[in-house]
């Protein structure tokens, strides 16, 4: 028996909604370590006394974490084994800052799907992703394609 927790694509229609299951806290290790990693040296991520001079006075989360941390809570619900592959993201928006200490919450919106041309047992699925923060809110906001793997037991039927 195979185990999966994802959604195949036939069951993301369009107009699907998703609140998702995990919250996170951010930490500001998780901000330095993040930031640390890919070599960003923007001050106003790694330095508070920078930072505090700032019209935020306090360090920003970069914003890659927040693109990614938000993409990953969503992976239980839509993606876990039955992606093939992220195609890429049409649109990304960051309307409010994060902060250490800040709670994000997910939820997502299926805008489009279609099945694939070349895949009879894949589809490709348009996803708006919504992060909100304890305060309601929202800091990221992404568009992104997914090619998604059709129900095997559904494909051809």
């Amino acid at each position: 028996m195979t185990r999966r927790f994802g959604s195949w694509f036939d069951d993301l229609e369009v107009g699907t909604s998703v609140e998702h299951a995990f919250t996170r806290t951010v930490t500001e290790t998780d901000n330095i370590l993040f930031t640390s990693m890919t070599m960003n040296v923007q001050p106003l991520h790694l330095d508070a006394e920078f930072a505090a001079r700032t019209e935020f006075e306090r360090p920003l989360v970069n914003s890659l974490f927040t693109l990614g941390l938000v993409v990953g809570m969503t992976v239980a619900e839509l993606t876990l084994g039955t992606t093939v592959a992220n195609l890429g993201f049409s649109s990304v928006e960051f309307p409010a800052p994060v902060f250490a200490g800040d709670t994000i919450r997910v939820r997502t919106q299926v805008l489009e799907a279609r099945a694939s041309r070349s895949r009879p047992d894949a589809g490709i699925v348009t996803f708006e992703h919504v992060g909100v923060n304890q305060r309601d809110e929202v800091v990221c906001r992404a568009v992104r394609q997914a090619m998604m793997r059709r129900d095997p037991e559904r494909v051809g039927s």
